[in-house]
C-alpha cells in the first residue's frame, strides 16, 4: 500500500492528527517518580535533551555516576559527528559535571547495546549498581523500559526524559513529521522487539493501536520497520 508523505516543513501537528500524536506522546512516557539511584544511563540520539537532562539530574543528586553511551546512525553523524555518547559527556562536563564523574561507551548503536555494553563497563569499572535513571527521547522511555528489563532484568529502573511538552519538543527538533514518525516507528518496536525477544511484553491499550493505525494510513511510515 502507498502512504502520501506528509508535509516535512511545519513545526505544529496538525489540528486532524493532534489527539493521535498526544495519545502515542502520553503512551512512551512511563510517568516514573523520580528517586536518587546508583547510576544515571543516558541513551545516545539525535536529541542533545538527553544529555540536558542528565547533567540536570546529576545536579539535583539523583546519582553519583552518569554512563553516556552510543556511536552514531546516520541521522546523527551530522549533528554529532565524534559520537553521541562524546558529544553528551562534552556537554555535561561543560555544564558542571566532574569529569570523574562521567564515563562514555561510545559504541553502542542500538537501544540493545546501550544497555549490553553499559552493564559490560560498568562491571569492568568495579561499579556494583542495582538502580539507574535511564534517559532518552520522550517517546523513547517505554522501549528503553522494556529493552532494559529484558536484558538487565535485576535492575531497578527510573525512565527520564527532557521536560519538554510536546509541541515545545517538535519546535525544538525542527520538523513535526520526523517527531511523529518517531513516535510512530517506536510504537509498533513495542509489539515487533518483544515477539522477537528483544524486550519485555509491554500492554497496548486500544486507543494506542487506533491512534498508530490512523497515523499510519495518514503517510507517517517512514521509521517503521
Amino acid at each position: 500500500m502507498t502512504h502520501a508523505e506528509p508535509n516535512t516543513a511545519a513545526t505544529t501537528i496538525p489540528d486532524e492528527h493532534r489527539a493521535d500524536v498526544e495519545t502515542l506522546w502520553d503512551y512512551h512516557n512511563m510517568h516514573h517518580e523520580l528517586r536518587p539511584c546508583d547510576v544515571g544511563i543516558g541513551l545516545g540520539s539525535h536529541d542533545l535533551g538527553v544529555a540536558i537532562v542528565a547533567t540536570d539530574l546529576y545536579h539535583r543528586g539523583m546519582y553519583p555516576l552518569l554512563v553516556f553511551t552510543g556511536a552514531n546512525a546516520p541521522t546523527t553523524i551530522e549533528r554529532f559527528p565524534r559520537g553521541e555518547a562524546v558529544h553528551y559527556a562534552e556537554h555535561a562536563i561543560e555544564h558542571g559535571v566532574l569529569a570523574d564523574a562521567v564515563l562514555v561507551e561510545p559504541a553502542a548503536t542500538n537501544t540493545q547495546q546501550n544497555f549490553e555494553l553499559t552493564r559490560q563497563l560498568l562491571d569492568a569499572r568495579g561499579f556494583a549498581v542495582r538502580s539507574a535513571i535511564v534517559m532518552s527521547r520522550p517517546y523513547q522511555q517505554r522501549r528503553a523500559y522494556a529493552t532494559g528489563k529484558k536484558l538487565w532484568p535485576e535492575l531497578d529502573i527510573i525512565c527520564a526524559s527532557n521536560a519538554l511538552d510536546l509541541d515545545a519538543y517538535a519546535v525544538s527538533i525542527g520538523d513535526i513529521h520526523k517527531v511523529v514518525s518517531m513516535l510512530v516507528g517506536d510504537t509498533q518496536r513495542i509489539w515487533v522487539y518483544a515477539d522477537r525477544g528483544f524486550a519485555v511484553e509491554q500492554e497496548i491499550p486500544a486507543d494506542v493501536r487506533l491512534a498508530y493505525d490512523r497515523l499510519v494510513a495518514a503517510g507517517y511510515v517512514s521509521r517503521l520497520i
